[in-house]
């Protein structure tokens, strides 16, 4: 079943430290905590410098959505800037990592996979006008990053869409997507076969 996600339905969780908050947007199985999840997809907002935490066993794609972005300091060794120029980051959870904010808080869409359990692959695309997609992994999440609106269309369903809604879709029907102007994200996640051996590269 395909579902929408709408943000003005969900709530915001301060972290402990006070340096910002983060919203939980889906995660399996739904039942799941910080330390037992598959999947997690998120939207945090930053408001101070800090470390991350770390999630051990954990792979993790972070993407800009609002504000100046920020530099992240990896394991003391890796330096990267978070700004428009350069959105997207994938990183291993385990890592040390601290952020300096680049200037004023800032708003980032988060992708958490247990290695062990599944993977994910992002993509980020820009709209004007009408589109194709299709879903094509065990769980695939479309999330619009900037846009006022989206309609999203199969020939059994029509699904509206505003800033910051998500949708998570069944796998393999065809979509039609209409938007003016906008930038959504597309997560697909893929769980390893019970028969698959899973090996740590």
């Amino acid at each position: 079943m395909n579902i929408l996600i709408p943000f003005a339905g969900l709530s915001a969780v301060p972290w402990k430290n006070g340096g910002g908050s983060t919203t939980t947007i889906a995660i399996g199985p739904p039942e799941a905590g910080f330390d037992d999840f598959d999947w997690r997809v998120s939207l945090a907002t930053i408001a101070e410098d800090g470390p991350f935490s770390r999630f051990p066993g954990v792979d993790r794609t972070l993407a800009l959505v609002d504000g100046h972005g920020m530099t992240l300091d990896i394991d003391g060794s890796e330096r990267v800037i978070i700004c428009e120029s350069g959105p997207v980051l994938a990183f291993d959870g385990d890592s040390e990592v601290n952020a300096k904010l680049n200037r004023g808080p800032t708003t980032d869409f988060n992708v958490m996979t247990r290695s062990e359990r599944c993977y994910h692959q992002f993509g980020r695309r820009r709209l004007a006008g009408k589109s194709r997609f299709v879903a094509r992994a065990d769980l695939t999440l479309l999330f619009l990053a900037e846009g006022d609106t989206l309609e999203i269309a199969s020939d059994a369903e029509r699904i509206n869409m505003v800033r910051y809604d998500a949708v998570l879709f069944d796998p393999g029907t065809i979509w039609s997507i209409e938007a003016n102007q906008a930038v959504i994200f597309i997560v697909d996640i893929f769980y390893y076969n019970e028969d698959e051996e899973y090996e740590d590269e």
